[in-house]
């Protein structure tokens, strides 16, 4: 499936989801979990202040107030396909939110020294070169692009798969995990990636993705701490197989 179809399918779907959705990415337990497993690795070395951030995918902007609170002097704007998500995105962070279809391969006119997409490529499987060629026009030359996707080399891919098919809080025809090196050839007409980073364990499955399990946040306010803390050793053991998600740094190249 794609073009309108696809991009429709995933705005409606997203918008279905999308109280549930906010009750659990974003609550304190799994904001503890982004803080040191997906922030702390995306924004290692970088200096975002005065730096223009692109939220690819924001949502309604919880990650682009992470940043502000690293980086006070970042300037952001919020990108979605999601009228519903970008209205709350500007009335949550204060800044401009743009309404796009990432699948479109169209340029929005606005230009960012960084893109960060956390969770939001994979939804694009229906299309992904016309998804880097947009994501390439919001990035200046020389600007970077920060991904968390989740990794199709998992050792538990087939898994995911069948839920991808069964779990309403997916859409199986339009979402998928992504390989990175595949990706990365694909959008190498705009980007060349610097680095990438496989990670991911229990605290990721439990607490991080805790609406999957219908976990209530009761109990996963309880076994958070004792979950982040052996994700820490989790994350230690070598290769890419034994991790569901990968967290990836990109240049944007002159061509």
């Amino acid at each position: 499936m794609r073009g309108p179809s696809a991009a429709l399918r995933q705005e409606q779907h997203y918008e279905r989801v999308h109280d549930d959705y906010e009750r659990h990415y974003y609550d304190s337990s799994s904001m503890a979990f982004r803080n040191q497993f997906v922030y702390d690795i995306m924004f290692d070395g970088i200096d975002l202040n005065g730096k223009v951030v692109a939220d690819v995918a924001s949502g309604s902007g919880h990650n682009s107030l992470a940043v502000l609170q690293r980086f006070p002097r970042a300037k952001i704007i919020g990108f979605d396909i999601s009228s519903k998500a970008c209205k709350a995105y500007e009335r949550i962070t204060g800044a401009k939110a743009y309404q796009i279809d990432l699948t479109s391969g169209a340029d929005c006119g606005v230009v960012a020294d960084v893109a960060m997409v956390i969770g939001g490529i994979h939804h694009c499987a229906t299309n992904l070169s016309q998804t880097f060629k947009t994501i390439s026009h919001i990035v200046r030359p020389g600007g970077l692009l920060l991904m968390c996707e989740p990794n199709r080399q998992y050792i538990l891919e087939g898994a995911r798969r069948v839920w991808y098919q069964l779990d309403r809080y997916f859409d199986q025809q339009t979402e998928a995990a992504l390989e990175h090196e595949a990706i990365a050839k694909l959008a190498s007409v705009h980007f060349s990636p610097v680095s990438c980073r496989y990670m991911g364990g229990p605290a990721y499955l439990l607490i991080y993705n805790s609406l999957l399990f219908r976990l209530p946040r009761r109990v996963k306010s309880t076994i958070a701490p004792p979950l982040i803390a052996l994700e820490r050793f989790y994350n230690l053991l070598p290769g890419r197989w034994w991790y569901p998600y990968f967290i990836a740094r990109w240049q944007r190249t002159h061509r």
